[in-house]
């Protein structure tokens, strides 16, 4: 029996990058997996459709994770159509890069909309369902924060700002949770092969794998496995931790 067998996650942003890398890993682990989408229907739907195939259930749902209303339908749906959630990925983020000179208001805002309040509203929803199950003691949250969250990134004060507060987050809500056996960790990615990321500059490309010991971009695969881990029963007594995926550049 595959280790997530029966087990329902939600993950927010997976319809690509590493949100979608995330979503196939927890069904290749035996998850049921429901994730939402903010704008490509199509691209979302084919992928529920390719996750389908491998025996699992799953679906996706079209929501803002900075509009609580839609995240409330979103996770009553899900609860409804697949039973209480069990493991949630909060991967949905967004970023407006700017020096802090020239950075608007609304920059500001929109990034800790979507990376912070999302993450606060889905995660509060979500938990609500969770700790009601009878005698609950089993629950996983992964939070992917990123490597910009430790070191801080010129131009990012807006994206660093948010995910450092995502690790805070983290350790927080991990020692409110402990003893109701859900446990809370980040997955802080360095520079993985995204589109966010292969639409720098060659240069800068080029100065990023310089600064990483190990002299590449990482994959999405090679973060979803760090999650798949957090969100399996071998992570059983791992909470309040940000496993860092970063090829060395930050340790």
């Amino acid at each position: 029996m595959k280790e997530l067998t029966g087990k329902v996650s939600l993950v927010t942003g997976g319809s690509r990058g590493i949100g979608r890398a995330i979503v196939t890993a927890l069904a290749d682990a035996g998850a049921d997996v429901a994730f939402t989408f903010q704008s490509s229907r199509g691209q979302s739907e084919a992928l529920a459709n390719e996750i389908q195939s491998k025996g699992v259930r799953c679906r996706a749902f079209q929501a803002n994770v900075a509009v609580a209303d839609e995240m409330e339908d979103v996770v009553k749906k899900v609860i409804k159509d697949f039973g209480p959630i069990a493991i949630l990925v909060n991967n949905a983020g967004i970023n407006r890069d700017k020096s802090f000179l020239k950075m608007t208001r609304s920059m500001w805002d929109e990034v800790m909309s979507v990376n912070l309040d999302g993450v606060f509203c889905t995660t509060q929803l979500v938990l609500q369902n969770m700790v009601e199950q009878n005698g609950n003691t089993w629950g996983r949250i992964i939070n992917i924060s990123s490597i910009v969250g430790q070191t801080g990134n010129f131009g990012q004060v807006n994206y660093a700002a948010t995910k450092g507060g995502l690790i805070s987050f983290t350790e927080s809500l991990a020692r409110e949770l402990a003893r109701k056996g859900i446990t809370v960790n980040a997955v802080a990615p360095g520079f993985v092969e995204t589109d966010m990321v292969t639409g720098m500059p060659e240069s800068a490309l080029a100065q990023v794998k310089a600064m990483t010991p190990m002299g590449r971009l990482g994959k999405p695969e090679e973060i979803a496995d760090a999650v798949v881990f957090l969100a399996s029963p071998r992570s059983s007594y791992v909470t309040g931790q940000v496993l860092a995926v970063n090829g060395g550049m930050y340790m």
